[in-house]
């Protein structure tokens, strides 16, 4: 089957629709791949005030691999997935220290850098070094099983396999580059997941989904993941040397980042619970003062269920050794996950 009408369709929109963006002016591995990590995350118009402030920050890869990992964390808060920080900066210290300071114009190399995968080598070893390396992201997925009308799960091996065949098929060898992020600005901006443009399509005459009437259903995915609902309980306790934050540890969400102390506890927790759960802690002469309602907070697989303590601790308590007491000028200089940030922010209330 000749798929050529394919790439006569799209480059010619893509030039003349594409959004004017920064790291699209440069060939430059460093910054393109500083905005495929970025807006993994997020959408591109909160995503380009990050890449801005990465980029005037440390405006080559040699200034990232010689950031300390705390400033990094705080020029990524708000975006989550914060393992992606930290592999942000451990990837540059792996071009720094084993590639000379220069991007490997290699795929396979590519893929040895810490956090990256085939999507992100594939974007890069692309769009800065010409390498014919289809992408498959979540708006290529869209398109092609909207325009070729295929049902097979994309979150299934099967599935993953069949549309990576396929892109490598599509891909134009002459502009590969430009191709794959051809296909992602299509998915991003006409063929959304909702109430797609299809009057503005280059393929609506031969998109199988709009023939048929299965836009709505495709592309299909075989399941969700189960959502784990955990409930938090932050101290907030006010000194005289500032506020207790504690740094998260092991492998769990916000690994890295600071936080008010914390008690997980099974179920929402009562006054009661709360206190049997501080005398845990130090022994009697707790004092809790005031708690907030519950605020919701929601990640990929964990739907985290927060309540906020104001309490006093006893006299004359031993602070665990992990607490740090911060001013209030200083707590902004802290990473801290989006939910304490909301929160000593005055956007959680009682």
């Amino acid at each position: 089957m000749s798929t050529a009408w394919f790439n006569r369709a799209l480059l010619p929109w893509y030039r003349e629709h594409k959004r004017a963006l920064p790291w699209r002016e440069t060939r430059d591995p460093y910054r393109i791949w500083l905005s495929e990590v970025i807006l993994q995350q997020t959408r591109v118009d909160q995503g380009l005030a990050y890449w801005l402030r990465f980029v005037e920050r440390y405006p080559t890869v040699a200034h990232l691999a010689k950031a300390p990992e705390d400033a990094v964390l705080k020029l990524w808060q708000g975006l989550g997935y914060y393992s992606r920080a930290r592999n942000l900066r451990t990837a540059a210290q792996q071009v720094v220290n084993d590639h000379g300071g220069v991007f490997p114009a290699d795929y396979a190399r590519l893929k040895g850098l810490k956090g990256v995968g085939e999507y992100t080598a594939a974007a890069i070893g692309s769009i800065a070094f010409g390498l014919v390396e289809p992408v498959v992201d979540g708006n290529v997925y869209r398109v092609l099983a909207r325009v070729f009308g295929i049902a097979t799960p994309i979150d299934s091996t099967e599935g993953r396999k069949e549309f990576r065949a396929l892109a490598a098929t599509l891909i134009d060898h002459q502009h590969p580059g430009d191709h794959n992020q051809a296909v992602m600005e299509l998915g991003a901006t006409v063929c959304t997941p909702r109430n797609p443009r299809c009057g503005d399509c280059p393929f609506a005459p031969r998109c199988i989904a709009r023939g048929t009437g299965r836009i709505a259903e495709l592309p299909v995915k075989a399941g969700k993941a189960t959502v784990r609902v955990r409930h938090f309980n932050y101290l907030h306790i006010r000194t005289a040397k500032g506020t207790y934050l504690q740094k998260r540890t092991g492998k769990d969400i916000w690994q890295g980042l600071y936080e008010l102390p914390l008690i997980e506890t099974e179920r929402a927790a009562s006054k009661v619970l709360l206190s049997r759960s501080l005398d845990k802690l130090a022994p009697g002469g707790w004092i809790i003062e005031k708690r907030s309602g519950t605020v919701v907070h929601l990640l990929s697989h964990q739907r985290i269920e927060t309540i906020f303590w104001e309490v006093v601790p006893p006299k004359r308590w031993k602070v665990p050794k992990e607490w740090l007491a911060v001013t209030s000028n200083m707590l902004n200089a802290f990473a801290v996950p989006r939910l304490i940030e909301r929160y000593l922010n005055g956007a959680v209330t009682g």
